[in-house]
């Protein structure tokens, strides 16, 4: 039986909060009393993630359970599929890089809010264009 796509994309979205504060699949489970097998057939979209476990997921991983939804397509499940394909291509071959981790933990580290924003801010100009870093 195929996954349902929403449930593969509150799991993949699990995945990727759960791999940006560095939290194992097996320190998760031990958190919600689950093993990490079952964690990973969460992620993966093989059992569905019911509400209340999604609002303790949500508390362990410091995301609001909307997080959990963003960015989901409304399309049908086969423009879904194609999607979210692209998404855990991009997540394998960006978001599991350990620059990518050491930067996002980095990020958060930055104390002052402002100050974080306009480094985010910083962040996507440079990566939207192609500028010269001697201009900077």
């Amino acid at each position: 039986m195929p996954h349902h796509p929403v449930d593969v994309h509150v799991g993949s979205r699990v995945r990727l909060r759960r791999t940006l504060l560095g939290i194992s699949q097996e320190k998760l489970g031990r958190e919600l009393g689950l093993t990490f097998q079952q964690i990973q057939k969460y992620e993966k979209g093989a059992n569905r993630i019911g509400s209340s476990r999604l609002y303790e997921i949500s508390q362990i991983l410091d995301a609001p359970p909307a997080f959990f939804f963003d960015d989901m397509p409304q399309e049908n499940a086969s423009s879904f599929s194609t999607l979210q394909e692209e998404e855990t291509a991009f997540e394998h071959q960006h978001l599991s890089k350990r620059e990518t981790l050491e930067l996002v933990r980095a990020y958060y580290k930055i104390p002052d809010e402002d100050v974080r924003k306009r480094v985010f801010d910083l962040i996507k100009a440079v990566g939207g264009q192609n500028i010269d870093l001697d201009d900077l």
